[in-house]
């Protein structure tokens, strides 16, 4: 008899904003998974953080209409993942029936964006669970998502970032002055945004001091911790992906850039998930040999800065004077096949399927605990 498929369970959703943006990848993963090699259960996660055993129907996780997000049903069966003796179960229980098993799962594939799922939670979940899964440890994941910390690691490490602020709604609250006086020195324009959050929610760019407070409200609907940053004026956005590799240092994708234009002043949340034609990605990014190293090179320093493992996309900004400055690192970045990481890939040499694979594989290579 042969061997059986390793069981992936792939979870979405979450109670984050991004939410609707997770289904749209899980949609994307599902359809790419080759079901000759894995055995693959779907499992979302609703916006109030009921588990439920979702179905394989890739298409209604998709973003056709902006009106109408995709979201998990949460009035599917319930679904828990079990320690037992001989590994981790996954349990469906059924209001009329007893809990019943599916078997053992054999690696999780998280495809979480934002907080309760991208930031360690569940990461520390499935450590505790002893279950094998795709991406960044509990440690990476947090100090991914948070991208103040993110700063201060990066700075450690030598890298290069942009001046900043970390506003928390203790100090806004306790002090607002002190608080716009510390932005004021970093000089206008600057950029606020919620300290963990994605998918460009929440962010605001503000030209003048009167703009400030209702920024930083804005921000604070979406994480009561705030980050402030200088403006990258005249800058270019490039990104460049990164891979765990099986053996030896992390690779580097060749990069892409980010060019906007008519009304988008910014990489915002209509900018980046539905494209006018005001929206340029260029993949790869037309830049020179020297630079596209140093990029590559730089990415590199970041992954393995925060310790990641499996992935990440490293964004940077181009200044106009030639230098490069890490403006963030994403542990679960955008995974459509539309989306920067997988078309930095597919650039690279490694298509759509074959990167999920790879992701797959190297988690199932990895030891559970501390390593």
């Amino acid at each position: 008899m042969s061997a059986p498929k390793p069981r992936v369970a792939v979870v979405f959703g979450g109670r984050s904003s991004e939410h609707a943006i997770s289904c749209v990848t899980a949609g994307s993963v599902l359809a790419a998974i080759d079901p000759e090699a894995y055995d693959v259960v779907p499992i979302g996660i609703a916006t109030d953080g009921r588990w439920v055993l979702e179905s394989g129907d890739t298409s209604r996780l998709t973003l056709d209409d902006p009106e109408k997000l995709p979201e998990v049903d949460g009035g599917r069966v319930g679904v828990a993942l079990e320690r037992v003796t001989t590994g981790t179960d996954l349990v469906v229980s059924e209001a009329a029936d007893a809990p019943r098993t599916l078997g053992e799962v054999d690696v999780v594939f998280p495809l979480l964006h934002g907080p309760w799922g991208e930031d360690g939670t569940i990461q520390g979940m499935l450590e505790m669970a002893g279950v094998r899964y795709v991406g960044a440890g509990v440690l990476a994941s947090a100090v991914g998502m948070d991208k103040a910390y993110m700063k201060v690691v990066l700075v450690a490490a030598g890298l290069p970032v942009l001046p900043w602020v970390t506003v928390t709604t203790r100090e806004w609250q306790r002090d607002a002055g002190s608080v716009r006086e510390r932005v004021a020195a970093l000089g206008y324009p600057v950029f606020v945004k919620p300290a963990r959050a994605g998918s460009s929610m929440g962010i605001s760019k503000v030209h003048h001091a009167d703009e400030l407070d209702a920024a930083i409200a804005e921000a604070q609907r979406h994480d009561p911790k705030v980050l402030v940053e200088v403006s990258a004026e005249g800058a270019r956005e490039i990104e460049c992906g990164v891979l765990e590799s099986f053996d030896g240092p992390p690779e580097s994708s060749l990069p892409a850039e980010i060019r906007i234009g008519g009304d988008h002043e910014f990489y915002d949340f209509a900018a980046k998930y539905l494209p006018e034609e005001h929206t340029e990605l260029d993949v790869p990014a037309d830049l020179d040999d020297a630079t596209t190293e140093e990029v590559r090179a730089l990415a590199a320093r970041t992954f393995e800065a925060v310790s990641c493992e499996g992935l990440a996309r490293v964004d940077f900004f181009l200044m106009p004077d030639g230098s490069l400055v890490v403006n963030e690192l994403n542990t679960m970045p955008g995974f459509t096949p539309l989306s920067m990481f997988p078309r930095m890939w597919a650039a690279t040499g490694l298509d759509y399927p074959a990167l999920v694979d790879r992701l797959i594989r190297l988690a199932l290579a990895r030891d559970t605990g501390l390593r």
